[in-house]
C-alpha cells in the first residue's frame, strides 16, 4: 500500500451501513483498522462485534466517536447517496473543524479509483477515516459503500 499514497490504516465506527463495509473491506484487504465506536458498543443492529478492533469513548453519545475519528485520521472519505444525514453532516464539520481534508462521493456515480488515489497522495492520508450514512438511513448503503471501497482500494 505504501506504493500509493502511504496509506497506513483505515478508522471508522462500527455503525451499518459505510462504517461497517468500511471495517469489511479493509479486513478483507489486509488492511490494518480500528477507530473509535460508543460506550457499551452501540450499534442499530445491537452490540458491534468484538472482530471489530474499536476502541470504546467514554460517552455512548455517537458525536463523540465521530469527532474522534475525524481527529485520530489524516483524512476522510464521505460515503453518500442522496443528501446528508444528521451524522454525515456532522462527520463533514468535525472533519473541516479539525483542518482534516474530506473526500466526499456520492454512490451512485462509478468509483474514480485513480482520482481517489491521488486525493490521498496529495493530502499524505496515512489513516483514513471511512464514514457515512447507517443503513437504516441509507437502505442499501452497505453493499455500495463496500463495492465502491473494493474498487478504490487495492
Amino acid at each position: 500500500m505504501e506504493g500509493w499514497g502511504g496509506l497506513a490504516a483505515l478508522v471508522s465506527g462500527g455503525q451499518t451501513g459505510v462504517d461497517r463495509a468500511a471495517l469489511d473491506v479493509a479486513m478483507e484487504r489486509g488492511i490494518p483498522r480500528g477507530g473509535w465506536c460508543p460506550a457499551g458498543r452501540w450499534a442499530e443492529d445491537g452490540p458491534i462485534d468484538g472482530c471489530y478492533p474499536l476502541r470504546e469513548t467514554p460517552s455512548a453519545d455517537p458525536a463523540q466517536r465521530t469527532e474522534w475519528n475525524a481527529r485520530d485520521s489524516d483524512g476522510t472519505a464521505l460515503l453518500v447517496a442522496a443528501g446528508d444525514s444528521p451524522g454525515t453532516a456532522l462527520t463533514r464539520e468535525s472533519a473541516r473543524r479539525l483542518g482534516r481534508p474530506v473526500y466526499p462521493w456520492q454512490l451512485d456515480a462509478p468509483p474514480d479509483a485513480g482520482h481517489f488515489r491521488r486525493w490521498l497522495q496529495i493530502h499524505r492520508v496515512r489513516t483514513l477515516n471511512v464514514a457515512g450514512p447507517r443503513e437504516s438511513e441509507a437502505p442499501g448503503i452497505y453493499a455500495a459503500a463496500a463495492d465502491w471501497l473494493r474498487a478504490a482500494l487495492p
